[in-house]
């Protein structure tokens, strides 16, 4: 029985995002998803999004960089075959910055041969996935990278 006047503490807190804004320990982590794929963008983001993200998406290398200029991203899902500028050109970039070693970087690519994943890695990839991946494949690669 309680006693009167005596409050128990709560089993848990519910977080709203606005809580979330600053970057502090419970801060929202946020993925860019780079694609030119419209509707590839579009399953990862679903896929990220269910996972607690928030998601900003670039079509291109470029723009990829751009919107990493604009704010560093935690977690890049990146495509390798892209007009403009490709994904490893992105990431030898990304990775020159000075602040470009912080973001996760997860390759989401239909090459799968053993001398594009070593390419990859020694740019500077920390994961790789096959498309098309499913919501449990992409989460444990976020998972192995420390990022979900």
């Amino acid at each position: 029985a309680l006693r009167k006047g005596r409050r128990r503490k709560p089993m848990f807190t519910v977080k709203r995002l606005s809580d979330t804004a600053n970057k502090g320990p419970n801060a929202m982590k946020n993925c860019l998803i780079v694609d030119d794929s419209r509707v590839i963008r579009k399953v990862s983001r679903h896929i990220v999004e269910t996972l607690g993200f928030e998601v900003d998406e670039a079509a291109d290398g470029q723009e990829a960089l751009t919107k990493c200029d604009e704010s560093m991203p935690d977690v890049i899902l990146l495509d390798w075959n892209m007009p403009v500028m490709s994904g490893i050109e992105f990431l030898t970039k990304l990775r020159d910055r000075p602040d470009g070693r912080a973001p996760k970087v997860v390759f989401c690519t239909t090459e799968n041969d053993v001398a594009h994943i070593r390419e990859a890695i020694d740019a500077g990839a920390d994961e790789y996935v096959m498309k098309p991946f499913d919501h449990d494949t992409l989460q444990i690669k976020l998972q192995l990278v420390g990022a979900a």
